[in-house]
Order: C-alpha cells, then sequence, then structure tokens
C-alpha cells in the first residue's frame, strides 16, 4: 500500500526429527537447520525489517554443555546481521579446531546452532519501541532443563492490563506492562506449576530428583499448560516456543486471526507464517502445506511425536483479510487468485467512473503489491472489450470487410508502469512545506503514455490514511495532465481501528474517519459525535462482553459514495488541474474474493473478540479528548 503501514511478526519454526548425521549425510552439512532457517526467515522478511532473532536448542547434551543459544539484532539488514554472526562463529570454530570438520558429534558439542530445534522471529517495531529488548524470541532462563522456556510469536493482546493484574495475582512481579512479559510469563508459570505436579508424582514413584527430571521432561502435559495460560488472552496471536529439554509447539488464537501453516514429513516439522514460505524452501507442493485450525496447537515432542490439541474454544473464523490483501507474499497460489479477484470486482465500478470509454483510459498501479490486482482489473477490461468487440462484429456481420475488422480488432486495453518510487527520500528538512515538497519525488512519473484527452486509472492496495496519496501521487499523476484520475482501492473503506497486530491504533489517523466528521459538519449532525463520545464514556467500566461499538453511528448517516467522494475531495491538492475519483472495494466483494479470510473489523467494526469493542471505545474517547494515546 502506498501508506506506510507496519504489521507484527512473522515466526518460524523448525523441528529436525532425525539426527544430525543424518543430515550430514544427505545434504552434506550438519548445518542444516541454520540454513533452512535462514531461508525461512528471508522468505518472510515482508513480515518485518525492524529487528530479527533466532533460537536453537541442542537434544540430549550432557550437564554442563550449553544447549540453548539465542541471536537477536535491530541492525537496519536483522536477518543478515544474525546469519552473518552466527556464520562468523561457526566459520570460527572450524578454522580453529580442523578435526570438528567432519565430526558431526564435535560440532554439535562445541559450535552454537548446531541444533534440532530452531524458532526465528522477524519484527517490525510497533508502539515506536524497537530495542534490542523488544526483539524476540524472548527467553524465560531456569537451572533445570525443562523450565527454560523460550517465546516469540506474531500477536498483539487487547487486555494488557488484565493479564499484568493477573500476574500479580499469582504473587509475580512483572518487569514490565507489554503483552510479550504477560503471554511468556503467564505460560511460564503454569510451565513451572506443571513441573512441580510431575516432580512431586516421580517422587511418590520412588524417583531420585535426578532420574525424576528426564521423566519430567517426557510427561509434560504442553496442550494444558498452554490451555491454562490461555484462558484468559484475547487477541490476534500465532504464539511459537520451545522447552529447554526439547518440546516445542505453535498456537493460533481461537478466531484464526493470525496465519499459521505446518508441514511434517520423516525428515522435519516446520511452522511458519506463510504457505509458500514452506513451500519454497522445502519444495513440497501447495496441498501438502496444511494451516493450523484456530484455537488449536501444534505440539511436537522431544521423541519427535507430533499432534494438534485443541487449547481454546474456537470462535467463529475471522482471520485477518489484510493478510490476503497486503501483509502476505503474493506468491501464495490462494492469494495470487484471490488479489486478481479483488481487481476484477472492482472493475464494474471503474468501468462506470470513466463513462464506459476504455479507449481513451491508461490503466495502471501504485505500489508493486498492487500490481496482481492491477492484472485482475485488466483481464476484466479485456473481458469488456472483447464483449464490445464480438458485438461490433455480429452487428455489422453483412458489411464487414477485413480492414474494418482489423481495425476492430486492434483496439486494445491501455496499460503503462506510470510510476516508479524513487530510493527512499529523507525528511531532513523540518519545515512542513519543505518536507512535504520531498515527499511529493518519493515516485517518479513516466512522461509521454498519457494524453490530454485521457482518463487515468490507479490501483493501490488500500489508502487508510492517504497522505501519501494527497502529498504525492495525485501531484505526480496531475503532472501528465489526464482529463480525470482514478484512484482504485483493492480493499474497502478502513474505518476503525486495529487492534491485532496491524499497526493502524488511532482514529483520526484513517482518512475514512476524518471524511465522516467533515460531512457530519457540513450537514449540521456534528452533535451525533458528541452523542457517541457520552455513550462510548458510560461504558468505560463495562465488561468486555458488555461493550457496544458505537462509532459505527459516525458512518450510519452516509453511504459509502458519500465518504468515497469527501474522502476524494479531501486529497485533492488544491491547485490539481484534472478531476479526481476515489473508489473503493465493497466489503461483500471483499468476502467474495477473499472467502476463507473474513476478518473485517476494520472495514465493518464488528470485531472478532470482546476486547475489540473496548479497543474501539478507547480509540474514539481518546479522540475526542485530543489525547495522543494508543488505545490498546
Amino acid at each position: 500500500m502506498s501508506d506506510a503501514i507496519k504489521h507484527e511478526c512473522g515466526i518460524a519454526l523448525l523441528r529436525l526429527k532425525k539426527p544430525l548425521e543424518f543430515y550430514k549425510e544427505k545434504y552434506g552439512t550438519a548445518f542444516y537447520g541454520v540454513q533452512k532457517m535462514y531461508l525461512l526467515m528471508e522468505k518472510q522478511h515482508n513480515r518485518g525489517q525492524d529487528g530479527a532473532g533466532l533460537a536453537s536448542i541442542k537434544l540430549d547434551v550432557n550437564p554442563g554443555e550449553r544447549y540453548i543459544s539465542r541471536i537477536r539484532s535491530n541492525d537496519p539488514q536483522p536477518i543478515k546481521d544474525i546469519f552473518a554472526q552466527i556464520n562468523e562463529r561457526i566459520s570460527g570454530e572450524l578454522e580453529a579446531h580442523p578435526e570438528y570438520q567432519n565430526n558431526v558429534a564435535l560440532q554439535k558439542q562445541n559450535i552454537p546452532y548446531v541444533g534440532e530445534v530452531f524458532l526465528g522471529h522477524v519484527r517490525y517495531g510497533t508502539f515506536g519501541k524497537n530495542s534490542i529488548e523488544s526483539v524476540h524470541p524472548f527467553l524465560r532462563q531456569n537451572n533445570w532443563m525443562h523450565r527454560n522456556l523460550i517465546v516469540a510469536g506474531n500477536f498483539n493482546m487487547t487486555n494488557v492490563k488484565e493479564l499484568f493484574q493477573n500476574l500479580i495475582d499469582l504473587g509475580q512481579h512483572p518487569k514490565q506492562m507489554a503483552d510479550t512479559v504477560t503471554v511468556m510469563e503467564k505460560i511460564g508459570h503454569f510451565l513451572d506449576d506443571e513441573v512441580t505436579h510431575l516432580y512431586k508424582e516421580c517422587k511418590n514413584e520412588g524417583f531420585s530428583k535426578k532420574d525424576a527430571s528426564p521423566i519430567i521432561g517426557e510427561r509434560l502435559n504442553i496442550q494444558r499448560i498452554l490451555e491454562r495460560a490461555s484462558r484468559n488472552w484475547d487477541g490476534g496471536y500465532a504464539m511459537a516456543g520451545l522447552l529447554g529439554h526439547g518440546d516445542s509447539f505453535v498456537m493460533r488464537d481461537p478466531a484464526g486471526i493470525r496465519p499459521a501453516f505446518f508441514y511434517e514429513d520423516d525428515e522435519i516439522v516446520v511452522v511458519a507464517s506463510e504457505r509458500p514460505v514452506i513451500q519454497t524452501v522445502f519444495n513440497v507442493p501447495f496441498e501438502k502445506v496444511q494451516e493450523l485450525d484456530p484455537g488449536s496447537a501444534i505440539i511436537i515432542k522431544k521423541n519427535g511425536k507430533v499432534s494438534i490439541e485443541e487449547v481454546r474454544t474456537p470462535l467463529v473464523k475471522k482471520a485477518c483479510s489484510f493478510e490476503r490483501i497486503y501483509f502476505s507474499r503474493g506468491s501464495d497460489a490462494e492469494i495470487y487468485q484471490e488479489r486478481k479477484e479483488l481487481g476484477r470486482l472492482i472493475f464494474p465500478s471503474v468501468l462506470k467512473s470513466i463513462d464506459n470509454d476504455t479507449d481513451n483510459t491508461v490503466f495502471s498501479y501504485i505500489p508493486n503489491t498492487a500490481e496482481t490486482s492491477f492484472y485482475g482489473m485488466c483481464e476484466a477490461a479485456q473481458d469488456f472489450l472483447n464483449q464490445r468487440k464480438a458485438k461490433a462484429i455480429i452487428e455489422q456481420k453483412d458489411t464487414l470487410t477485413e480492414d474494418t475488422l482489423k481495425e476492430l480488432l486492434s483496439v486494445k486495453i491501455r496499460t503503462e508502469k506510470i510510476a516508479i518510487k524513487d530510493a527512499k527520500l529523507r525528511t531532513f528538512i523540518t519545515e512542513d512545506s519543505s518536507r512535504d515538497d520531498l515527499v511529493a519525488h518519493v515516485y517518479d512519473v513516466t512522461y509521454g503514455v498519457v494524453k490530454p484527452t485521457d482518463n487515468l486509472v490507479i490501483i493501490d492496495d488500500s489508502i487508510v490514511r492517504g497522505t501519501t496519496l494527497k502529498q504525492s501521487i495525485i501531484k505526480m499523476m496531475d503532472r501528465l495532465h489526464p482529463k480525470k484520475i482514478v484512484v482504485v482501492s483493492s480493499a474497502p473503506q478502513i474505518r476503525y481501528p486495529d487492534c491485532y497486530g496491524i499497526d493502524m491504533a488511532k482514529l483520526e489517523g484513517l482518512v475514512a474517519f476524518r471524511a465522516a466528521l467533515e460531512l457530519l459538519k457540513e450537514r449540521n449532525l456534528y452533535h451525533i459525535v458528541e452523542e457517541v463520545y457520552q455513550k462510548s464514556k458510560a461504558q468505560e467500566d463495562f465488561s468486555d462482553a458488555d461493550v457496544v461499538n458505537y462509532v459505527k453511528e459516525i458512518y450510519a448517516p452516509f453511504t459509502d459514495q458519500e465518504i468515497s467522494d469527501k474522502i476524494a475531495e479531501m486529497l485533492t491538492p488544491d491547485d490539481t488541474k484534472a478531476e479526481v475519483k476515489i473508489i473503493y472495494q465493497t466489503v461483500e466483494d471483499l468476502h467474495k474474493a477473499c472467502p476463507k479470510n473474513l476478518g473485517d473489523w476494520y472495514f465493518t467494526g464488528d470485531y472478532p473478540t470482546d476486547g475489540g469493542n473496548r479497543v474501539v471505545n478507547r480509540a474514539f474517547m481518546n479522540f475526542y479528548e485530543g489525547k495522543d494515546a494508543r488505545a490498546y
């Protein structure tokens, strides 16, 4: 999308099921796991470029030998940075100890990251936080192997304050009120509780403390730990964890908001945030990669046994549709077709906006992520043109000559690469006017392909704040002197904040919300704002289940088209010569295009968890009270 919106994270968990000697013999290296983790993380760098981390566990090591390794980076190229450090460490050890070269046992014993269990993570820095302490995976250390816990996730909890208080009520002293801390400590608490219970069980069976330790690891009920830990979680999450002795898991929220996919064969088990990542890295077909069900966890015991267990009662599945529109890579077979369908379905509205005049219209897209939707729109345009040609041929069948037939068939849909994004320009000048001028040059434009009699249709993934559209894109398009500029959003109007992992926390940042406010002022309906505030304020102390999203009343007096027209008016610079129109996808057509990902709360205000209504309630009160604060 042309507006920069950050997404929470991507995860990758890999468990090698065979001894390391197997991978050395078959693939020529005992570093097979490290190499695959690099690919799994690099292929998901679209999900986070502010930080990256990797943790590994070695199975069955002797006491005194290090079995957990972790590295994190918030370098400008964090994935490259952590694997450069890992490579340097491995190369240094091999150079200093030539005897390690072909001895897998010595490599495992002495070289970090030569293990069987791996957890990787990529992230964007949300809340303005990008310190190294905010980078996953997080580590909860203990001298008992099975009490060590490593956690990383793609998640955001709406009820952090409640979870924080729960930890205090358990007698803990959390170091920070953050969902990463509360989630880890909640899992850690119930892990400790389970270990204590099993130790008593082993003691009653006559095991010594030393002999009880591996028995506890075998008997740990990961399903029960996760079920107890997550009982009060409200949010979207794909949560991954490793235990020091070798168990691992990934769990998904009950509404399936955040994505998780897995694949298993006799050599590996792998879980990632995106399906094509697994397909590419392990060369497996689409149908072999499974989606983890909402409310379920994939649990991989140290002995290699894999099971899928329900840890939360599933809700109505509301998988995030933004994953399909924008965040996930378009190389997924389903996502690619869905994005094309988004472009195809919006074409009738485009056609209406240009008065059916495809001959005098240039079609293009901005930014590159909108290219697939552009293909779908152009295919629909070509279908329209073919129908027009067929009708003309039938009507002229008695008088048709070869020349007129050639003329009819020669008409094509005009597609051009209109905008090219330049290297990121640093807005080092602090004056607003100067900064705006710099922003206006973020894109270069292709001259000479648009005539003054042309319409210029540009499709984008979505229009969130509209800042780049106003300051750069429309100005740039107007330099080509078209008669009309039609900006098409393959997503519907974003009207409500997200609280499950997309960095859209403030209502006033959304151009659709600002447009609705302008319409309320123009039509002497601004009293609705005060009424919505009073209704929201009255719910401040309600339980989440009882909160109603009254912010919907801000939009209720207007049609979608009225709001779109107001957005176009607000985002058109004063000196623009061309007529500007903005077209949004409908929610109904979004659901047709993406039938498996029906999460649409940012468009409709229908939040999939109770905490969502509290968040939008708080976001509106923050706006009304002039508080520059996040709603969760």
